[in-house]
C-alpha cells in the first residue's frame, strides 16, 4: 500500500485513496475465497458422482488451499500494479489542478515569511484576548467588592441620619457639629492626658534622683 497521505486527493474525495485501494483488495480477495469455496464444493459434487473415487475430502481441501495460496500470490502481483496505476491516474490530483474552496489562495497568494507573520500576529491577538478576559474578570470582581462597600456605607450614612434626628428631637442640635465638637473634645482630652503622663515620668524621674 501506498504510504503517500494524499491529503489534498482526501480534502477533495473525503476518504483517503489508500482506503478506498484497501477497500477493494479486501472485497476481491473476499470474492476470491467465497469463488474457491464454491470450487472446491463442486469438485467434491462431481467426486461423490464417480463411482470408486479413492480421493477424500481432506485432500480436496489441501489441493483448493494450495491453488488458493497460488491465486493470492498472483492477485496480490496483480494488484499492486493496479493500485500504483490507479492512485497515478484516478484517485491522484495533478499539481497544477486548484481545488474551488482553495481558489482563495490564488488570488491573494502568501509567503511563508507572511504566512509565519500572519500565525504570530494571531497568537499574539489570543494572548491579549486571553489578558483582557483576565482583566475583565478582575474589574468584575472588584466592581461586586465596590457594591458591598458602598452598601455598607449606605447602612453608615443612614446610621448617622438617625443619630441627627435623635439630636434634634432631643435639642442637642446639629449631630455632625456635635460629633465634630466630641471629636475636637476628645483629642483635647488626649493632649490633656498625654500631658500630665508626662509629667508624672518627669516626678518619678526627680524622686528617684533624691
Amino acid at each position: 500500500m501506498s504510504v503517500d497521505p494524499m491529503a489534498y486527493e482526501t480534502q477533495f474525495f473525503g476518504f483517503t485513496p489508500q482506503t478506498c485501494m484497501l477497500r477493494i483488495y479486501i472485497a476481491f480477495q473476499d470474492y476470491l475465497f467465497e469463488t474457491m469455496l464454491v470450487v472446491e464444493g463442486v469438485i467434491l459434487k462431481k467426486l461423490d458422482d464417480i463411482p470408486g473415487c479413492k480421493i477424500s475430502s481432506s485432500q480436496i481441501r489441501k489441493c483448493t488451499e494450495k491453488f488458493l495460496l497460488f491465486m493470492k500470490e498472483h492477485f496480490d502481483k496483480l494488484f499492486a500494479k493496479m493500485e500504483e496505476v490507479l492512485l497515478q491516474l484516478v484517485l491522484n490530483i495533478p499539481k497544477n489542478v486548484l481545488l474551488p474552496e482553495d481558489r482563495v489562495q490564488e488570488q491573494y497568494p502568501c509567503s511563508k515569511e507572511e504566512f509565519q507573520a500572519l500565525q504570530d500576529e494571531l497568537q499574539q491577538l489570543r494572548q491579549q484576548y486571553r489578558a483582557e478576559v483576565a482583566l475583565e474578570q478582575a474589574l468584575l470582581v472588584e466592581l461586586e467588592e465596590q457594591k458591598i462597600v458602598k452598601a455598607e456605607l449606605e447602612k453608615t450614612l443612614q446610621c448617622f441620619d438617625e443619630l441627627d434626628n435623635i439630636c434634634r428631637e432631643h435639642g442637642a442640635g446639629n449631630f455632625k457639629e456635635s460629633f465634630a465638637f466630641l471629636t475636637q473634645s476628645c483629642k483635647k482630652l488626649q493632649d490633656v492626658l498625654k500631658d500630665v503622663e508626662e509629667k508624672s515620668k518627669k516626678v518619678k524621674q526627680h524622686d528617684q534622683l533624691m
